[in-house]
């Protein structure tokens, strides 16, 4: 047997710090941005702002995931806590999709009885907003790549960034046309942007959960990347899933022709380093078999 790990993707304390300065940039601009709203009658500033609050508890959430997930392994979490990070990138995004729900009703009620907008006011609140969004969103931007979490509350900020844009050119259309029906409109368009966004992070986040292959992986190639190697002959009851968008996990049975322990090591050596190299596997496990000694499916199936 052996075992080989690696913890070169847990978040640092810089991201939680960055996190912490975003949450109060975003939950100070919510405030104002309400005021605005209600003050201009604009659905758009309003909408927008309600984007913005789901924005705040997202950071949050994001937050106290990065925390949790510095905690160490122990007995009762010996996988540690990397998963919180899922569950809230989960919260997060189904609590957009709900927000796009209300978002299209509320434009419908405004498409039947346009109400008029302050367009100057608009104007002037959505230029502000996509300064505000768009540097809370640079704050949380490094490291997103490789943590779901982070990236679900990247996409938040920049759906912020995109939707504020899209308030700012409702106002200017407004102000020279008088057309109030554009507010609305736009607010519809947000509602879409804020379905794409949430559908990716629900879709990814489901299939970490459910310990789906990482789809970047071909167990086919995977496979017979690993039958190649000098020693192996096969490879059964193999299970490829992940922790969370970037910390993997791999498990097999690897038949080996007959040899004595230190040429077992060496096999066991070029594995994992296959495994890291080309597929970004650090966290294996490992069953060195000797031809005859059991047999198996390449994927194996409980009953």
């Amino acid at each position: 047997m052996t075992h080989t790990h690696a913890h070169s993707h847990i978040p640092p304390r810089a991201a939680v710090n960055r996190l912490a300065i975003s949450l109060a940039i975003t939950l100070t601009f919510v405030i104002v941005e309400v005021i605005a709203g209600g003050v201009s009658n604009s659905l758009a500033l309003l909408t927008d702002a309600a984007h913005n609050f789901t924005d705040v508890l997202a950071l949050a959430l994001t937050w106290w995931a990065l925390v949790v997930a510095l905690r160490p392994a122990h007995a009762g979490k010996t996988y540690g806590y990397h998963r919180a990070g899922i569950l809230v990138a989960l919260v997060n995004s189904t609590t957009l999709a709900l927000i796009a729900v209300g978002i299209f009703y509320e434009a419908y009620q405004r498409f039947l009885h346009p109400p008029e907008v302050d367009a100057g006011l608009l104007i002037w609140v959505g230029v502000a907003a996509v300064i505000v969004n768009l540097v809370t969103a640079l704050l949380v931007h490094q490291g997103s790549d490789h943590d779901l979490n982070l990236r679900s509350a990247f996409l938040h900020l920049m759906g912020d960034v995109l939707s504020t844009v899209g308030a700012v050119i409702a106002g200017v259309i407004i102000y020279f046309t008088g057309a109030n029906w554009v507010d609305p409109m736009v607010s519809v368009l947000i509602g879409f942007l804020i379905l794409w966004n949430a559908w990716g992070i629900i879709r990814e986040a489901v299939q970490i959960l459910m310990e789906a292959t990482p789809a970047d992986i071909n167990v086919q190639d995977l496979v017979a990347d690993l039958q190649s190697l000098p020693g192996v002959t096969g490879v059964h009851d193999l299970h490829v899933w992940s922790l969370n968008q970037s910390l993997r996990s791999l498990s097999a049975h690897v038949v080996v022709g007959q040899m004595p322990p230190d040429q077992g090591a060496g096999v066991r050596g070029a594995i994992n380093t296959l495994l890291v190299e080309k597929y970004h596997i650090h966290h294996a496990t490992l069953q060195l078999e000797c031809p005859g000694c059991s047999g198996g499916q390449t994927f194996c199936n409980y009953c």
